[in-house]
């Protein structure tokens, strides 16, 4: 009898198709309609609960949604206990849209637009691996920024401003500003100050303090602060107070692998716009923080960076990107230094997270590669260590963690004690980023900070009134506890405009290349680079206004050639530092104009 060969096949086939398919959940289906104002929270919660429960961890999933708005409150919304790196540890979160456990997910937003009511963290996806996100937009409808615009100046009597439409306020019994909204209030110490008609922040103005102690109300939203008086801020002026306070960020990633989001917006968020932790190979494409087009009333963004990436690995890839108008940079890429307080025997040491917005989360995995680091001079040690356990000394999981225990296959060199003041940092999470074709733009503080070992490729962006430096390649084990050492970075194509028209952390040139160095002059190594070339300025285009364009310490290899420099009157130059070219301790450096 003859046997056809093509039935064992068809019939895997079959087993395999049946193993693993497609869902195409509607969101309507479940009650998640647009349009109406309505909570949505507990619908949200419910609906994403079933979907888990009929699909096994082989099935792909999408979640469709019709265009138009959605309202998100935090009554009914999924409670977790997130610790979010570079954010207030407040560890209880209302979430929008708590993706947790989802594999070969896709969220089609169809241009929705999600809009959150009081403190909630709107989307976070975590434990999850090949999951796209994509066209929709996160906004708040109360945002904790309030806006002002300042109507008159006097010396004498203070600061009349009037106060956005949208904003809820009122004065306390100690007569202070205060603004409010559903589950916070707050009271702002503190603004950035904007061009009304470019939307840029106003030149020479930076951090600017907000005391509003015996503000009186003139007439319903006009208000007079008596102890305001700053000459700088002329009528017409527009302010984003704000706290200091950054809860949650729009969208928060962890522990995730293949990660994508494509044509997704942040209008605002109180912290990051995209805060992503321990996760492996992230794409953002047409990922936007920015404002709601040119008739937006609004001139803020996010309370902190657009977009943040701590302690990640694989690669970063950021591209064709608009960040405009928040309170930070446009993207930070580093790993946490974790400072050694005890040295337990010859294998083991307990290490701690030292800054207050960074613990709680996993620091590293056994089998992962570490160095030590000396914090005073910032000397690398040479050897690498690999970790055989680590457990968490001060919790009994890892959640809300802030010491761990650490024993490493290799015996540690008789140096590394805490009395030498040594840090720790995991080379094993540390990303190659690509970030390219991206807008920056009109934000306070800096345009990106990269900080990683892995290879760097910045190109081809458009860095337009970024207001302090472009660029910073940065590494501090003393204050910010960020890793680590640059050492293949490629900045080409790219141009600057009128960087630097204030004056903040790390701001000293267009392009700053500043590690943390508390002793430089006892450094014995260098912290960035280690080879000819290792950091390559090329291409570029700068149009500037006053003298500083590189600024670099402590670097072995360094390239700026072939990039043309253009000098404008756009505004009186004023910054200290009145070098083209600033250098302390660079090695096998190359400068051609």
């Amino acid at each position: 009898m003859k046997r056809n060969i093509l039935l064992p096949f068809l019939w895997l086939f079959g087993c395999l198709f049946a193993w693993s398919q497609t869902h195409v959940y509607e969101m309507s289906d479940f009650g998640i309609i647009p349009g109406k104002k309505t909570n949505l929270s507990g619908k949200m919660e419910k609906a994403l609960q079933k979907i888990r429960e009929q699909n096994s961890g082989n099935d792909s999933i999408v979640l469709r949604f019709q265009p138009g708005t959605y309202h998100f409150h935090p009554k009914g919304a999924a409670i977790r206990e997130y610790y979010v790196s570079n954010h207030d540890q407040v560890a209880s979160k209302s979430i929008g849209l708590a993706l947790d456990e989802f594999h070969s997910l896709t969220l089609e937003g169809n241009g929705a637009q999600f809009i959150f009511h009081g403190r909630m963290l709107p989307l976070a996806l975590t434990h999850s691996s090949n999951c796209t996100l994509k066209d929709f937009s996160i906004d708040h409808a109360n945002p904790q920024i309030a806006q002002a615009e300042i109507v008159s100046n006097d010396p004498e009597q203070g600061i009349t401003f009037r106060v956005a439409p949208w904003v809820n306020y009122r004065i306390t019994q100690d007569s202070l500003f205060e603004t409010y909204g559903e589950g916070w209030a707050l009271r702002q110490s503190a603004g950035i100050a904007f061009e009304k008609e470019t939307g840029r922040v106003c030149y020479n103005t930076s951090d600017i303090g907000v005391p509003t102690k015996g503000v009186t109300e003139i007439e319903p939203g006009l208000l007079l602060a008596p102890r305001w008086k700053d000459k700088r801020l002329v009528p017409g002026t527009v302010m984003a107070l704000r706290t200091w306070e950054r809860p949650t960020p729009g969208i928060f990633l962890s522990h995730n692998t293949q990660t994508t989001l494509k044509n997704v917006t942040v209008h605002y968020a109180e912290g990051m716009g995209l805060l992503a932790q321990l996760c492996e190979d992230i794409t953002l494409d047409g990922f936007n923080v920015c404002l709601k087009g040119k008739d937006d009333p609004r001139y803020f963004t996010t309370q902190a960076d657009a977009t943040h990436f701590s302690q990640c690995k694989g690669k970063i890839t950021s591209v064709n990107g608009l960040y405009e108008n928040m309170m930070d940079d446009a993207i930070n890429v580093h790993g946490t230094y974790l400072k050694i307080l005890e040295r337990i025997d010859n294998h083991t040491v307990r290490g701690r997270y030292m800054h207050d917005q960074a613990w709680g989360f996993d620091w590293g995995f056994a089998g992962d590669s570490v160095k030590f680091i000396r914090t005073k001079t910032m000397d690398m040690e040479k050897e690498v260590y690999t970790i055989a356990e680590i457990r968490p000394h001060d919790k009994p999981q890892i959640t809300g963690a802030r010491e761990f225990v650490i024993t490493f296959k290799e015996e540690l060199s008789p140096s590394m004690t805490p009395e030498a003041s040594y840090g720790i940092e995991n080379l094993t999470w540390t990303p190659e980023v690509y970030f390219a074709h991206n807008t920056v733009r009109h934000n306070r503080a800096r345009g990106s900070l990269f900080s990683t070992p892995k290879r760097t490729v910045v190109e081809e962006n458009l860095f337009d009134h970024t207001s302090g430096t472009a660029i910073l390649l940065c590494g501090d084990c003393n204050g910010w506890f960020e890793t680590g050492a640059c050492h293949d970075v490629l900045i080409r194509k790219n141009k600057f405009i009128n960087a630097l028209t204030n004056l903040f952390q790390f701001t000293n040139a267009v392009i700053s290349i500043y590690p943390e160095i508390p002793d430089l002059d006892g450094q014995t190594t260098y912290f960035h680079g280690g080879k000819p070339g290792a950091i390559q300025i090329v291409d570029n285009e700068f149009d500037t206004f006053d003298a500083p364009i590189l600024y670099a310490k402590s670097v072995d290899g360094l390239v700026f050639k072939q990039n043309i420099i253009r000098t404008n009157t756009d505004y009186p130059p004023f910054h200290w530092n009145h070098n083209r070219f600033l250098l302390e301790r660079v090695n096998r450096v190359e400068i051609d104009e």
